[in-house]
């Protein structure tokens, strides 16, 4: 008579990829806490083009009646979905930067080692950066509040499901970026050639069509970068609207830099294909 075996069970409860996902969370609204610095300068870079540049431009650059507005608005409130956008932009490249800085340190190998599905922790990991984001879009709206920028009070909430897509696709995209990163300095580099252009080369600043009659080749540039498509699904969602076209563009993206960084970050290459069990060769 042969003794029982025990089978070890396959799969994980819902209740062990909760505890997975709120300790991965947690670990990131703990290390955005210890970081002030990044909190404010976060807040900074827009408040600057708000306070500075718009009141600067005010004169210069009065906006048309555009959808979603329907009158003539201050040059401060047609770049204020822009500024959004742009602190999602950068808190999304700050996110692929500290797991450059995790995966130097190990700590972002001893997570990727884990039993659970990799790309379970890398959604985790976008998912906590996108809700960090989110609080610092929200901390930035009261501000401008202050400032006389009042969109409708339904805008605040309907600009939620907007503002985590928008922060799910800027995250994404950087941590697709991280993956071909392997050196913490050369990082700095990179984000210069990702942010300026794609903030730039967007609807943040200008609408596009005095792009057109300024530069019809930078006017298609524009359409063609999902940036502009994030701006425009924010600042339609503002005022209660759908842009679906932005919509199907922003959608499209994150699961395009989603897959493209579980890819990346496959076993087979990336981290994995670096070293032998844990070493560098």
């Amino acid at each position: 008579m042969t003794a029982p075996t025990l089978e070890r069970p396959s799969g994980f409860s819902p209740a062990q990829y909760l505890i997975c996902l709120n300790g991965i969370v947690w670990r990131e609204g703990l290390r955005f806490l210890h970081q002030r610095e990044r909190f404010v300068s976060a807040l900074v870079r827009p408040l600057v083009w708000l306070f500075i540049f718009a009141a600067g431009f005010r004169q210069v650059l009065g906006i048309s009646i555009i959808p979603p507005y329907e009158t003539y608005i201050l040059y401060e409130v047609y770049i204020t979905p822009g500024l959004m956008a742009m602190i999602q932009l950068f808190n999304g490249m700050q996110s692929s930067l500290s797991m450059v800085y995790d995966r130097e340190m190990g700590n972002m190998r001893t997570l990727l080692v884990s039993p659970l599905p990799r790309w379970y922790l890398l959604s985790c990991k976008l998912l906590a950066g996108t809700a960090v984001s989110i609080l610092q879009v929200y901390a930035f709206l009261l501000i401008a509040w202050f400032w006389d920028i009042e969109p409708p009070h339904i805008g605040y909430l309907t600009v939620l499901p907007a503002l985590a897509l928008s922060g799910l696709m800027l995250g994404a995209l950087g941590m697709l970026i991280s993956s071909g990163i392997k050196q913490l300095e050369s990082f700095a580099g990179v984000m210069n050639f990702v942010i300026f252009p794609m903030f730039f080369a967007s609807s943040a600043l200008y609408p596009l069509w005095r792009v057109l009659q300024g530069s019809p080749a930078l006017y298609y540039l524009c359409q063609f970068n999902p940036f502009t498509h994030a701006i425009e699904l924010i600042r339609f969602a503002l005022y209660g609207q759908i842009n679906w076209l932005s919509l199907a563009v922003v959608g499209g993206s994150t699961a395009a830099f989603l897959i493209g960084a579980m890819l990346a970050y496959n076993p087979s290459r990336g981290l994995g294909h670096r070293g032998a069990a844990g070493g560098d060769t």
